[in-house]
């Protein structure tokens, strides 16, 4: 079995990983897009994202293309997925990434809310997880196999699943800016109880890399 793991995930310096009011204008909530500045401009995201074979190397290039690298599953919270809430009434929608997203493997969706599964492009099928976050874990690591689990977002879902103690590996970009408001990144989870320990970082010219570990179960 491979490792759970959050990779690439954006944070303002005053702890946002996303701005308020999330809305079809504005999918990463007001100011939100602001935290990727390090990550928009690379090879990987031009590539994944736009097929483009242009983008910048370097320290941001190597951190978003680890991010990428074996992953069998994804997980990813409700309102990453769009930012409808309640119950599914637009079933039209499908997904902010059009008709091939930049998963390519199984994505299961925490829900409350019932909903079939939807096939796309290039790989990617969405899974409506209503169970809660153990069994889109249990349900990711069958699909995944031998490779790693990724889980994408957003900080509240990032938060239950470390408060749980179930992410083996965190890694985290700190933008040079600041939200004021959002979704706040590691509230109400005591790191260093659930034995996680900085293991990494490294600076570029726009962000801060940071990698977290958490202890082997067997050290418990």
């Amino acid at each position: 079995m491979g490792m759970v793991r959050v990779s690439g995930y954006s944070v303002s310096l005053d702890g946002f990983g996303a701005g308020p009011n999330q809305s079809m204008e504005n999918p990463l909530g007001v100011g939100g897009g602001q935290l990727h500045g390090w990550l928009f401009p690379t090879q990987t995201f031009q590539k994944m994202l736009f097929d483009k074979e242009e983008g910048s190397t370097g320290i941001d290039n190597d951190f978003a293309a680890q991010g990428f690298a074996n992953i069998g599953a994804w997980i990813l919270g409700r309102n990453m997925f769009g930012p409808e809430r309640g119950p599914w009434e637009d079933m039209s929608w499908e997904g902010w990434w059009g008709d091939t997203p930049p998963y390519h493997a199984p994505t299961f969706i925490l829900t409350n809310h019932p909903r079939e599964p939807i096939q796309k492009e290039g790989g990617t099928t969405f899974y409506f997880v209503t169970e809660g976050i153990h069994a889109a874990l249990e349900q990711a690591q069958a699909a995944a196999g031998e490779k790693d689990v990724r889980i994408v977002g957003g900080a509240n879902t990032i938060n239950q699943y470390l408060d749980a103690g179930l992410v083996d590996e965190m890694h985290y970009a700190i933008s040079p800016v600041f939200l004021g408001d959002g979704e706040r990144l590691f509230a109400g989870v005591d790191l260093a109880a659930r034995g996680y320990k900085c293991a990494r970082m490294v600076a570029s010219d726009n962000a801060t890399h940071v990698i977290l570990e958490r202890a082997a179960k067997d050290a418990d």
